[in-house]
């Protein structure tokens, strides 16, 4: 993970699809949150708009990209913010941006992460089935 200066930014306006704080047992030793438990908040987070938008299960195909910009830390207030990019006829791409607020002291606010990911809808028996139209 390549490590930057801490550029000034503020949340999106909007709503975050997820929220979470990252806690100890979710870093290593020195205190930076492992890459593979922000990996699974973000399948998480674009998740929730794929199963609304599928009206109903959903499954990961593709990690389209994946970049870590800085590193979360222990405390951190971790905010996902998730747009739809492309259905297709049984998929759905998922743009994710995560941003974390820390220091309730001096309160920053930084961009981690950024990912795109594909999840296609799947019916009862895990076999995909076609997005319906959107109302």
């Amino acid at each position: 993970m390549s490590e930057k200066k801490e550029e000034a930014t503020t949340l999106p306006q909007r709503e975050p699809t997820l929220r979470v704080v990252a806690m100890p047992s979710d870093a290593n030793y020195a205190g930076d949150i492992f890459g593979g438990w922000l990996m699974g908040q973000v399948d998480i987070a674009g998740s929730i708009p794929a199963l609304h938008r599928a009206r109903g299960r959903v499954a990961t195909v593709a990690v389209n990209s994946f970049v870590f910009k800085q590193p979360v830390l222990v405390g951190d207030v971790v905010s996902f913010y998730t747009r739809i990019v492309k259905i297709g006829n049984t998929s759905i791409t998922i743009e994710v941006e995560v941003y974390v607020q820390r220091n309730p002291a001096k309160p920053t606010c930084a961009k981690v992460t950024e990912a795109t990911l594909t999840y296609v809808a799947v019916d009862n028996d895990r076999k995909p089935r076609l997005v319906p139209p959107d109302d």
